[in-house]
C-alpha cells in the first residue's frame, strides 16, 4: 500500500477566523465548501501545492463519533514553507496572531518562526 496524498483537517471553534488566518493571511484559496448554500460547516483551502481542510466545531455530530474537544496539549504542528519568514510573521502579528517563536536561523540551514492559529495550533513558518 502506498499513500497517494495527505490532507490535514483541523477542527476550529470559529470557521471564519480560521479562514481569515489560512486564507487571507497565508494566501489560501477556497477549493471546496460544504454545504455550498448557507453557513459552511467545512472548507478546503489550497495553499501553494498543499491543501488544508477546516471543519466548524458544533456543525453536527462527527462522522467518526469521537469528541473533537476538549483536546489538550500540543495536538498538531503545521509546517508552512513561505518566501519570507520575517515578512510573514510581521503580517500575522499585525493581524493579532500570537508569535510563539521569533524568526531565527537554524543550524540545519532554515529560517524558522512559530505562530499560533486562532485555535492555538502551532504553525511553523520556514524557508
Amino acid at each position: 500500500m502506498s499513500v497517494k496524498r495527505m490532507f490535514p483537517m483541523l477542527s476550529t471553534a470559529s470557521l471564519d477566523r480560521a479562514i481569515e488566518f489560512y486564507g487571507a493571511l497565508l494566501g489560501g484559496v477556497e477549493t471546496f465548501r460544504f454545504p455550498d448554500v448557507g453557513p459552511a460547516a467545512f472548507v478546503a483551502l489550497r495553499l501553494g501545492e498543499s491543501e488544508i481542510g477546516l471543519g466548524a466545531l458544533g456543525a453536527g455530530p462527527s462522522l467518526h463519533g469521537q469528541p473533537q474537544r476538549p483536546a489538550t496539549g500540543h495536538r498538531i504542528e503545521l509546517c508552512v514553507y513561505v518566501d519570507d519568514v520575517d515578512a510573514t510573521v510581521e503580517r500575522l502579528r499585525a493581524a493579532g496572531a500570537p508569535v510563539v517563536l521569533e524568526p531565527a536561523d537554524q543550524p540545519w540551514g532554515e529560517r524558522v518562526a512559530y505562530v499560533a492559529d486562532p485555535d492555538g495550533n502551532l504553525v511553523m513558518l520556514t524557508r
